[in-house]
């Protein structure tokens, strides 16, 4: 078996490095930070960027959709707003488990997201059948 001679592993060893700092300094895609990314000091508003289908398919928006809002508060209630109402009530965020658990006011039932990316300006929020609503810092 024949090494590489000393330049072409100097070339090598030189594109590693250039592919980690690449992939290190590149999309936030897929970490999620501390809690209060998403609420920032007392309260943050999110909007929705992009909305995919269980299938990895874009969603098109319609104007209502892109009028939506959503505002978490650090003392774990949130907000949706809608041209078409507001809807207001209490999540719990389990860091360590990536999920978010958000019960309106007054209803039974509650909801659950995997968290697949929060930073301090990307929410990505996954359903358990597999859709990705993927929201920005307004």
């Amino acid at each position: 078996m024949k090494t590489l001679s000393h330049p072409f592993r100097f070339l090598a060893s030189l594109l590693v490095l250039v592919a980690l700092f690449t992939a290190s300094c590149g999309s936030k895609e897929g970490k999620v930070e501390g809690v209060n990314m998403l609420y920032g000091t007392t309260s943050k508003v999110w909007k929705t960027d992009k909305e995919l289908d269980a299938t990895g398919d874009k969603v098109k928006q319609t104007d209502a959709q892109e009028d939506e809002r959503i505002t978490f508060f650090a003392n774990g209630q949130y907000n949706m707003t809608s041209p078409a109402g507001a809807v207001n009530g209490k999540y719990d965020f389990d860091q360590a488990g990536k999920k978010i658990t958000m019960t309106p006011d007054g209803a039974a039932q509650s909801n659950s997201f995997d968290v697949v990316t929060l930073t301090d300006d990307k929410l990505t929020l996954k359903s358990a059948a597999g859709a990705e609503l993927r929201l920005e810092k307004e």
